[in-house]
């Protein structure tokens, strides 16, 4: 919802301020040039995106829409799922994982957080790390190492899918000239009519240029922003379960792997002290 209302504002300022101006809204809308430079746009993504990144723009753009997952209430819950999962280790040792981590659908206690079981990115990175340790294939700095690597391929798509994003957003004003340059060799085989229609013609063409800039620096690029720090909050997250995991692994209590995990997400995400106390209770 907050992508919405700063586009919104946007888009408001520019027609406000347009309007002040003495300009009439109308003035600005010519199918022609949206036709032109959204489907330029459309067909320069296609061509530089592989059919995974075009996927992953698609919910990337969704999720901008929607909101991070990784708020707050996810943090916490995730700090009590470890409480949960570093308690049930100490007691039955880690092989008592197995049933959790080999099936989490139908995992009970996964489903006491629908908030992680729910996250299909989370969920996944979490089993596979803790199956590394059921498996035994696991060991101190060579844990860390391999989870660490799965977080750069994460990272990699999403730099991948904003990237393009952002490209697009680049190229946008030049589509915009192409729009506008069109606009002018239209007027010009007009050249010899009424001077009102020559007006409106030019007007069309320069609505063009203004179409492009607009799209680029004022919602494609914060857009490809937008998600990029989405990215940023979905690798801290991932990082808080890898550095769980290595705790869990290394024998640390359950107070000691929450406690771990909470220094590497934000400050805004943190559980309280009284939050704390409550989750070791």
């Amino acid at each position: 919802m907050v992508v919405i209302g700063g586009a919104l504002l946007v888009l408001v300022a520019v027609l406000v301020g347009f309007s002040m101006a003495g300009g009439h809204v109308g003035a600005l809308i010519h199918l022609s040039e949206f036709v032109t430079i959204g489907g330029a746009s459309a067909g320069a993504l296609i061509m530089m995106s592989p059919k995974k990144v075009l996927v992953d723009l698609f919910r990337g753009v969704l999720q901008c829409v929607k909101g991070s997952p990784y708020g707050k209430a996810t943090c916490v819950e995730l700090f009590k799922l470890l409480y949960a999962l570093t308690r049930l280790t100490r007691a039955e040792g880690v092989l008592a994982l197995d049933q959790h981590v080999s099936d989490p659908k139908n995992s009970t206690l996964f489903r006491q957080y629908p908030r992680i079981s729910g996250n299909h990115h989370a969920m996944e990175f979490l089993c596979d790390a803790l199956a590394l340790i059921v498996d035994g294939q696991a060991e101190g700095e060579k844990l860390a190492g391999w989870l660490e690597e799965e977080i750069g391929v994460v990272e990699r798509e999403h730099h991948a899918a904003s990237g393009a994003l952002a490209k697009v957003a680049d190229s946008l004003p030049g589509f915009g000239i192409v729009a506008a340059v069109l606009g002018i060799v239209v007027t010009m085989q007009s050249i010899g009519g009424p001077v009102d229609e020559i007006g409106y013609k030019v007007g069309a063409a320069l609505v063009g240029t203004f179409l492009g800039i607009l799209m680029a620096y004022g919602f494609f690029a914060p857009m490809a922003g937008r998600m990029e720090s989405l990215g940023e909050q979905e690798s801290i997250f991932l990082r808080a379960v890898a550095t769980a995991v290595v705790a869990i692994n290394e024998g640390a209590n359950p107070r000691d792997v929450v406690i771990r995990a909470r220094r590497i997400v934000g400050t805004d995400c943190r559980p309280s002290q009284g939050e704390l106390k409550q989750m070791f209770s």
